[in-house]
C-alpha cells in the first residue's frame, strides 16, 4: 500500500454464502478495515446484503466496484471458474486481492493469476484460512516442538453422505465438472491439502485416483491419492462423498506418538505419546476468516508476511490437479 497508515476500503465480488457469516463481518471487525461496497450480479440481492451488513455501497457490475476510487482491495468470493476472471481485472486496476478457495478451476489458471499480480508487485491472497487459525497453528506447534518425534506420515479420510440436492439431480456449481472438476474434492480437499503442505512444505511427487461412483453429477466423487512432501514426509488420502456417514479424521504419526484432528469437526485435538494422551479443545471465532483477515491487515501494512499467498494458493491447485488426473 502506498500509505501504510491508512484504512484500507475493501469490496467484495459476490456477497452469497460464504461472506453471510464466514468472511464478510470479518472485514468489518478488524481494525484499519472497512468493508466499503458489496456486488452481486442480481442488484436486489447486493442491496439486501448492503442493508443488513451496513455497508455503504453496493453493486451490479464488478467493473465499478473494481473501478471505484473508494477501493483500496478486492475480496472474490464468486464461484471459481469466474476467478481468474475477475482478478485479472483487479490486477489491471493495481489493487491487493484476496481470492476465495479453491483459487481457480485449474492450475493453469492459478499459475496466469500470479503472474498479473507479481508483474506489478499488488499483494495476492487466497483464503485458505485454516493456516491462520490457532486450532490448527497448535498442531504445528506440536509438530515444530517434537512432541511426537520425526514426523513419519499423515493420513486423512473423508466421508459425507449425499445431500438431497445431489439425490435430486438440482444443479449445484459445486458438483459441475466444468466449475469443479472433484466436485466435493475441489470444495473440501483444497482445505486440508492446503494445510498440509502449510505444515511438510511443497509435495514434491503426487499420484491419484478418482472416479465418479454414484451417478448423481458429472464432477468426481470418489477420489484416493499419495504424495511425498519436501521435507521427507509421506502422505495418503481418501475421499469419498457417497457413504452412509459422515467422518472426518488427520492423523499423523510421527516416530515418538501421534497426533489426531479434523478439518472440519470441532473435535478435541489429541496428542498421544509413551506419556499418555493429551486432548485439547480450541473453539474457531464466530467469523472463521477472522484471523486470516487480520494476518492480512498485519501483511498489508508491512508487520508481518501472510502464510497464503497466490504462490501456496497456486501450489495447492497443482496437488489437487495432480490427483484428479487434469495434469
Amino acid at each position: 500500500m502506498e500509505n501504510p497508515t491508512q484504512t484500507i476500503r475493501w469490496g467484495i465480488i459476490g456477497c452469497g454464502d460464504v461472506t453471510e457469516r464466514k468472511s464478510g463481518p470479518a472485514y468489518q471487525k478488524t481494525d484499519g478495515f472497512v468493508l466499503k461496497a458489496v456486488m452481486r450480479r442480481d442488484a436486489e440481492k447486493a442491496a439486501d446484503y448492503a442493508r443488513r451488513h451496513n455497508v455503504e455501497k453496493h453493486y451490479a457490475d464488478a467493473d465499478a466496484l473494481i473501478n471505484d476510487p473508494d477501493i483500496d482491495a478486492v475480496y472474490i468470493a464468486t464461484p471459481p471458474d469466474t476467478h481468474k476472471y475477475y482478478a485479472l481485472k483487479v490486477a489491471a486496476a493495481g489493487k491487493p486481492c484476496c481470492i476465495e478457495k479453491p483459487m481457480a478451476p485449474t492450475w493453469q489458471e492459478c499459475v496466469d493469476i500470479t503472474e498479473a499480480f507479481d508483474s506489478r508487485n499488488i499483494p495476492l491472497f487466497v483464503a485458505y484460512y485454516r493456516r491462520s487459525l490457532p486450532r490448527f497453528l497448535k498442531v504445528k506447534e506440536w509438530i515444530e516442538e517434537g512432541r511426537i518425534g520425526e514426523v513419519r506420515h499423515i493420513h486423512w479420510h473423508l466421508t459425507k453422505v449425499p445431500s438431497e440436492v445431489d439425490l435430486s439431480g438440482e444443479y449445484n456449481w459445486r458438483t459441475d465438472s466444468v466449475i469443479a472438476t472433484g466436485g466435493y474434492f475441489d470444495d473440501l480437499a483444497s482445505h486440508g491439502l492446503d494445510l498440509f503442505i502449510y505444515y511438510f512444505g511443497d509435495v514434491l511427487q503426487v499420484n491419484g485416483i478418482s472416479l465418479n461412483q454414484q451417478g448423481l453429477y458429472s464432477a468426481k466423487d470418489a477420489v484416493a491419492a499419495s504424495w511425498l512432501h519436501s521435507n521427507g514426509v509421506t502422505g495418503t488420502g481418501s475421499w469419498n462423498f457417497g457413504t452412509y456417514k459422515r467422518e472426518d479424521e488427520v492423523s499423523i504419526y510421527g516416530s515418538k506418538g501421534t497426533i489426531k484432528f479434523a478439518v472440519f469437526e470441532e473435535v478435541p485435538l489429541t496428542l498421544t505419546t509413551e506419556a499418555g494422551t493429551e486432548e485439547l479443545v480450541i473453539p474457531h471465532p464466530e467469523n472463521i476468516q477472522l484471523y486470516h483477515v487480520h494476518n492480512m491487515r498485519d501483511h498489508l501494512l508491512g508487520k508481518t508476511t501472510h502464510p497464503s499467498s497466490g504462490h501456496t494458493g497456486a501450489h495447492t491447485n497443482w496437488v489437487m490437479d495432480r490427483i484428479i488426473g487434469n495434469l
